[in-house]
């Protein structure tokens, strides 16, 4: 299933559409737990987005997770915090040269890689929905 956010077949485009959102969720995968007024913040940050949670969990599984969970389980990894630059590099290449089979394989193998911090993005995604339902 695509979405209009799929379209984006050019990096700078891709990377300008996602870079807030991006680093909204960075702090998921970092050593610290995200604190309350960390998921207001991806709270507000995803609220800028028209994105359905299905939408969400991908990006999450799909063009996140691969890329972040490196950082995560090497020795010489980003543990306090991220180099923004290079973060935002990583992501638009990986997630600009996904093809089906790609995006095949990383949700098949996303447990893998989203098992340290799916309890941080379950909390954000009941943040998300409360304030959705709250909103409607």
């Amino acid at each position: 299933m695509s979405s209009p956010h799929d379209n984006m077949n050019d990096p700078q485009r891709l990377l300008d559409h996602r870079r807030d959102l991006w680093m909204a969720l960075a702090p998921l995968w970092l050593d610290r737990e995200p604190g309350e007024r960390d998921y207001a913040h991806m709270a507000d940050v995803i609220e800028q987005y028209d994105f359905t949670t299905d939408e969400l969990e991908r990006i999450y599984r799909v063009e996140m997770s691969p890329v972040l969970v490196r950082h995560q389980v090497s020795l010489a990894g980003e543990w306090r915090a991220f180099d923004e630059d290079r973060l935002l590099r990583q992501l638009t290449f990986h997630v600009w040269k996904l093809t089906r089979w790609r995006r095949g394989f990383w949700l098949l193998f996303s447990g893998l890689t989203t098992m340290m911090t799916r309890h941080r993005y379950n909390m954000l995604m009941e943040v998300v929905i409360t304030r959705r339902q709250a909103g409607t």
